[in-house]
């Protein structure tokens, strides 16, 4: 299963364009296959860092992807995840690169230090929706009622009595820890998250006596969104900033809509194209008729024609489901299966004996039976 993109380049879901650029340099740079010759880990990641910079870079990819996640994309990220002569991606890697002095002997991320606050995420929350093929196909809109973490009103979110807050002691407000240690190569320095402060950089100076310094208490919001047409049962879509509020006025999580079909009872979902299977008597069937199908605007009449074999495969052009991207819409394809009556009266029993040997009757022994797949398969060829 592929990683989150946002996960992949170590930000949050509300990066600028700006730290998009900047933490893909620096990944690029650490993973580039020039400087992990023969290292097969390094050019996986490579690989997954220019796939999720391609897609996030990009203003109509990236919303397509926040609200629909990977499916959202689909192939249109790289498949092969290299930039320049590495692959296919479309990223620049002369651009990229043109902002270090020495890609390949320079000091990337060995001493300097500084500052590094830390932002705090709130949790995703994640729900599940039932949607019936009539509001697939037109799209809808929700209103739901979730429990969640929301922002302390005792505190507006600081965890401090009163909203005062001081600076870390433990860290001098730069929110981590830093350690230096020595090696052959010479002294190399770690950074951690203060455990003290949680990488914030202060400290509530007495906390609150409601949220008890976390900042959030649970509680409940009633949040609106809207569905677009012709989703799919498992897409998730997001609600960026509707999720778990964070500790200490942190980004807030997001909401996970994830998308559950319920079953119909007259049509089975391919794509899509909605299957119908209609049964017909044989008198029907050898005569002809007209008969009402249903679709999901009302009914539809269709003409049976005489001699209509078990098997056929009648389409209602447009009367399917709209395609996600808005082009085009599926069909009803509807199977037309003769019905054969188990219970017989003794007067019906006797009219089919007297007709048993009708040459019009007798089936062709030439004509090979398809499966309802196959025959799928050569209707959409």
């Amino acid at each position: 299963m592929k990683r989150d993109y946002y996960e992949v380049l170590g930000i949050g879901k509300n990066a600028t364009e700006e730290e998009i650029k900047k933490s893909y340099r620096k990944l690029a740079v650490k993973y580039h296959p020039d400087k992990n010759s023969g290292n097969k880990e390094a050019e996986e990641k490579f690989k997954e860092i220019n796939e999720a910079y391609e897609v996030l870079s990009d203003k109509e990819k990236r919303l397509r992807y926040d609200q629909f996640g990977h499916a959202g994309v689909g192939s249109s990220a790289a498949s092969d995840g290299f930039g320049g002569h590495y692959g296919g991606t479309g990223v620049n890697m002369d651009d990229i690169f043109s902002h270090f002095e020495d890609i390949f002997g320079g000091n990337f991320g060995f001493g300097g230090g500084g500052k590094s606050k830390k932002t705090v995420r709130g949790g995703d929350v994640r729900i599940s929706v039932k949607l019936s093929l009539e509001e697939i196909a037109t799209g809808v809109s929700k209103k739901i009622k979730i429990k969640k973490q929301i922002v302390c009103s005792a505190c507006n979110g600081t965890g401090a009595k009163n909203s005062r807050v001081v600076t870390c002691h433990a860290c001098n407000g730069t929110g981590v820890m830093v350690k230096v240690q020595r090696t052959i190569l010479g002294s190399m320095q770690t950074q951690t998250t203060c455990t003290s402060c949680r990488g914030m950089g202060s400290i509530p100076a007495e906390k609150c006596n409601v949220c008890y310094g976390s900042g959030t208490v649970m509680g409940e919001e009633i949040v609106s969104f809207n569905i677009p047409a012709g989703v799919e049962s498992g897409m998730e879509l997001s609600l960026r900033g509707k999720g778990h509020a964070a500790p200490h006025g942190g980004i807030p999580g997001d909401l996970i809509i994830i998308v559950e079909e319920e079953s119909h009872p007259h049509f089975k979902r391919e794509g899509s194209h909605l299957i119908y299977h209609l049964f017909l008597s044989f008198p029907d069937a050898a005569l002809g008729t007209q008969i009402e199908i249903p679709t999901l605007e009302g009914k539809a009449r269709v003409k049976i024609e005489p001699g209509t074999q078990s098997g056929k495969l009648l389409r209602l052009k447009a009367k399917g489901l709209p395609s996600l991207n808005g082009y085009g819409r599926g069909d009803i394809i509807i199977d037309v299966n003769v019905y054969t009556p188990a219970n017989l009266s003794a007067e019906e029993r006797k009219i089919l004996e007297q007709l048993k040997h009708s040459k019009n009757l007798q089936p062709s022994q030439n004509k090979k039976e398809k499966s309802f797949f196959e025959r799928m398969k050569e209707y959409f060829h």
